[in-house]
């Protein structure tokens, strides 16, 4: 029963991000006016808005005007909602913790989302998601564990080694190669993720982000559908890495060390 209840919330929370996602580079707000429909502009009434299940009824459609609604609406909201059991079904003998995670891999959602759209993280997301990861620090079984002020201690470091390296790297690479390697926004972000996993997840966050964007960048490249100075947006890519950290955490040195 909390496992379908931690789905349907989720979904709730996915159609939300869609509302951000879409909302908030446009500088809109985020609660008025209510949601509407992409290609005619008319408010969608409550009973075709229910998560998912709106969606699949009107067969991707308006009912209104019976123009198309894109697909990435649905698949946002499946993807939070699978996410969210997820993090349940892992983290569920820390109740206290896994509502707020799920909160914060929404916010990871949106930001992939935001950056995949327009090429830019918007700092209120990232800012916020420090600010959170602070505050929930004391519950965060991902940290060192002692008194509360232990745990706010290793999540301040955390974000401060996520700044430092991303930022590190930002330099290193514009020193290289005459060109910014990665965004403030990705040295934001980095500090946000740090503020949730420590600076192991941080590390790890960096690592396992660079892979996936390489591959990626490769992988299009490789298909001609990319050329090698080309800007790929990376926010996605650590936000994804971020979010494999709050199941696994990689022991400082892999590949090196081996996962015990």
């Amino acid at each position: 029963m909390l496992g379908f209840l931690a789905f349907w919330l989720g979904a709730c929370l996915g159609s939300f991000i869609n509302v951000v996602a879409y909302r908030l580079p446009r500088e809109e707000s985020l609660v008025w006016p209510g949601s509407r429909c992409p290609r005619c502009g008319r408010p969608i009434a409550p009973y075709d808005n229910v998560p998912i299940l709106s969606w699949l009824l009107l067969r991707g459609r308006c009912r209104r005007c019976g123009k198309p609604i894109s697909p990435r609406y649905l698949l946002v909201e499946l993807l939070m909602a699978g996410l969210s059991l997820a993090v349940w079904l892992r983290w569920q003998s820390h109740p206290g913790w896994a509502a707020p995670a799920v909160l914060a891999v929404g916010d990871l959602l949106a930001i992939s989302l935001i950056d995949w759209d327009t090429g830019y993280i918007p700092d209120a997301l990232s800012l916020g998601l420090i600010a959170a990861g602070l505050l929930c620090a004391p519950m965060n079984p991902l940290l060192e564990r002692g008194s509360w002020y232990w745990s706010v201690a290793a999540s301040a470091l955390g974000a401060g080694v996520g700044f430092l390296i991303c930022w590190g790297v930002a330099a290193l690479g514009k020193s290289l190669f005459g060109k910014e390697a990665m965004g403030g926004g990705d040295v934001i972000l980095l500090a946000g993720v740090g503020a949730w996993t420590g600076g192991t997840g941080a590390y790890d966050c960096l690592l396992v982000g660079s892979l996936l964007g390489a591959v990626y960048g490769v992988r299009r490249v490789l298909r001609g559908e990319l050329r090698m100075a080309d800007p790929v947006p990376f926010g996605p890519f650590l936000a994804a890495a971020a979010v494999f950290n709050f199941f696994c955490l990689l022991p400082l040195g892999f590949p090196f060390i081996p996962i015990r």
